[in-house]
């Protein structure tokens, strides 16, 4: 008999999110793929390729730009899905703060992370998708450890952590009815170094920050923030130029970056095997505004 063929760790976690966005491609009629640029995306949108090759995923992308988002990743989001083929839709948070949907935060700490929210709900019911898949891994954050890999939002897009469906064996359950749409997470069983390591078996173009550079920044809460006009900087937080990387990228008003000489994805794997703090924990200014803050975002309707 011939020999049992064994998969890598890696190789088991692809196959199974090439099951689960090919399951919710034949499941649901409107499905989207979220995609900002960051790392996460650019694996799950390489995945979804996979999923379908030779032909094209048959679903459009969707970026919620907050409009301040770093210059180097809207630059490659725009190259990356160019690449693709697909269609890009931008729902853009300047354009729900300017019809009034939501209203701009002000002060310190003010952010455009938390509207995105309003942008995302009104695009998902204005295009008509029922299922959107997202970026999102159990081992970022506690809250999103709670999250289903398929999981259900009621017709006001809201997410109700103590009223999951079961899943079971990998089956998943995809009824909804009109209004009512899920979330999806091919990546949940992933880590941050799995994503690294994919990144680096496929070799995947990611934005350059992803990778140690040269970078004006300042000091805020032990969070190193870029030096741009939608940080607010104090008086009593002084500018200094250092080199440093990105594990995350989201909002510039809100993302911090880290200390790091790693310019290439070996070196940055090495860098996450000897780290213990989340990326989302160490660098998610968002993240710091509560015990519950991703949660009670997340209820909202966030990602």
């Amino acid at each position: 008999m011939p020999a049992p063929v064994m998969l890598s760790q890696i190789e088991i976690l692809e196959a199974e999110s090439i099951q689960i966005i090919r399951e919710i491609a034949a499941e649901f009629e409107r499905p989207v793929l979220l995609f900002s640029g960051g790392k996460d995306s650019v694996v799950l949108l390489r995945l979804a390729e996979k999923a379908f090759q030779p032909a094209s995923p048959p679903f459009p992308v969707m970026h919620v730009d907050t409009g301040h988002n770093f210059p180097e990743v809207i630059e490659f989001r725009d190259r990356r899905v160019s690449q693709s083929g697909l269609e890009l839709i931008v729902a853009s948070v300047q354009e729900s703060i300017d019809t009034g949907r939501v209203a701009e935060e002000i002060g310190k700490w003010a952010s455009r992370n938390r509207l995105q929210t309003t942008t995302l709900l009104d695009a998902i019911a204005a295009h008509g998708f029922n299922a959107a898949f997202g970026g999102a891994r159990r081992d970022e954050e506690k809250a999103r450890a709670k999250e289903r890999v398929v999981s259900f939002r009621d017709d006001f897009g809201q997410w109700d952590p103590k009223n999951q469906r079961p899943e079971l064996w990998n089956l998943y359950n995809t009824r909804i009815h009109r209004g009512e749409h899920v979330r999806v997470f091919p990546l949940s069983n992933w880590t941050e170094l799995d994503v690294w390591h994919y990144v680096h078996r496929e070799r995947l173009e990611l934005p350059s920050i992803y990778f140690a550079h040269r970078r004006r920044v300042f000091e805020r809460a032990g969070m190193l923030l870029d030096d741009n006009p939608h940080t607010h900087r104090q008086d009593d937080e002084p500018v200094f130029e250092a080199t440093v990387r990105y594990r995350t990228v989201g909002d510039a008003s809100c993302t911090g970056a880290v200390v790091s000489a790693a310019s290439a994805p070996e070196a940055v794997i090495e860098e996450i095997k000897a780290t213990r703090i989340t990326e989302r924990g160490q660098t998610r200014a968002d993240d710091r505004a509560g015990e519950a803050a991703m949660e009670d975002r997340k209820k909202e309707g966030y990602f």
